[in-house]
């Protein structure tokens, strides 16, 4: 019997409804083994981020290192990255030969759920490295608008963003949480070749925290087991639904969701 072996590269949540804990009930609810390299430790609850310590980038490295060299990896999901030493370091590390065809997720993590900011705009400006680097980026509109540098006001906006980045050596662009119209949410999926989307109705609910994270790391998990990226991204959307609609209702701000299998 095989599984698809996944290795997180992203924070630490003491909360337990994002980073690198979402991403561990996602990879196992999914069929996949999660193993992690975290850099950040984060103190944070349901109502914002209080304090983040970011791991040394050697230590990260060193998580990176003892995964690959004993387990191995069929999957990389990247999510706050902690330092811009760590985007360097680790965007390094990728690119040796032993990890360079492995499909990779980046989420670009800035800004949580909450509000508070998880990372540096030096960070951010170095997010390239690893975008050039992945299968698939996985913003949100924020997010994607930060990267191409401009605001995004309708559907136009965010596939011209997309291919520009593709065009500077970007992955396939996942923009995802597009809301121009009223209760509808859409992912769009731009590639170089092809665009693909999907629509489905907003659901009510402020237990949101942690859907940027889940959903890639189900990417990441469908991919490891050897699904094509469409394919993925479609059962990705349909685990974080049901963790929305499942959510426990817990704190007093925004809430982890209910993973749940599908």
């Amino acid at each position: 019997m095989t599984v698809a072996r996944i290795l997180i590269v992203a924070g630490s949540d003491s909360g337990g409804g994002a980073g690198i804990q979402a991403d561990i009930k996602t990879v196992t609810l999914l069929g996949g083994h999660a193993m992690t390299a975290i850099t950040a430790i984060t103190a944070q609850n349901t109502l914002g981020v209080t304090d983040i310590y970011a791991v040394p980038a050697d230590m990260v490295l060193a998580q990176i290192e003892a995964v690959v060299s004993d387990i191995g990896v069929d999957a990389i999901k990247i999510g706050m990255i902690g330092s811009a030493e760590t985007v360097e370091a680790v965007a390094d590390r990728l690119g040796h030969s032993d990890l360079a065809d492995v499909p990779m997720v980046f989420d670009p993590v800035m800004i949580a759920t909450s509000g508070s900011r998880l990372a540096s705009e030096q960070t951010i400006a170095l997010f390239g490295r690893l975008m050039r680097r992945a299968t698939v980026s996985t913003p949100n509109l924020d997010e994607l608008g930060a990267l191409a540098g401009r605001a995004l006001a309708c559907e136009t906006d965010v596939m011209e963003a997309g291919n520009t980045l593709i065009a500077q050596g970007s992955g396939a662009i996942l923009a995802t949480g597009m809301s121009f119209l009223d209760d509808v949410l859409t992912d769009m999926l731009i590639d170089r070749d092809t665009h693909q989307r999907w629509e489905g109705r907003r659901i009510d609910t402020v237990h949101d925290h942690g859907t940027g994270c889940t959903l890639a790391s189900a990417i990441a998990t469908g991919l490891a087991q050897g699904m094509m990226l469409p394919a993925a991204v479609a059962r990705a959307r349909d685990f974080v639904r049901a963790a929305l609609l499942n959510a426990p209702g817990l704190g007093h701000g925004h809430g982890p969701m209910g993973h749940c299998p599908i």
